[in-house]
């Protein structure tokens, strides 16, 4: 059975994964690992892990969506791209 999800984190990590337009797995993964690098595992100390980045991401200003749109139409021109398979 899976375990029991704290909904703050989820919410903190929905928020991160939208800011990145990422998939809300991705951006959990990117948390979870990111405190594990600084050797924490309790929820208490994710949310804060989750809390930073987001800090980070307003501090940054950047708009990553945007970022990642003009990455894929420079790409569409390639020669390399492929558009379906």
């Amino acid at each position: 059975m899976a375990a029991i999800q704290d909904p703050t984190l989820v919410k903190l990590c929905a928020q991160l994964a939208s800011r990145l337009s990422i998939s809300l797995a991705s951006a959990r993964r990117q948390v979870e690992q990111a405190a594990a690098r600084e050797g924490h595992r309790d929820v208490e100390r994710r949310r804060a892990m989750a809390e930073s980045m987001l800090a980070a991401l307003d501090k940054d200003n950047g708009d990553h969506a945007r970022q990642l749109d003009a990455l894929l139409e420079n790409s569409e021109g390639d020669g390399n791209f492929i558009l379906e398979d």
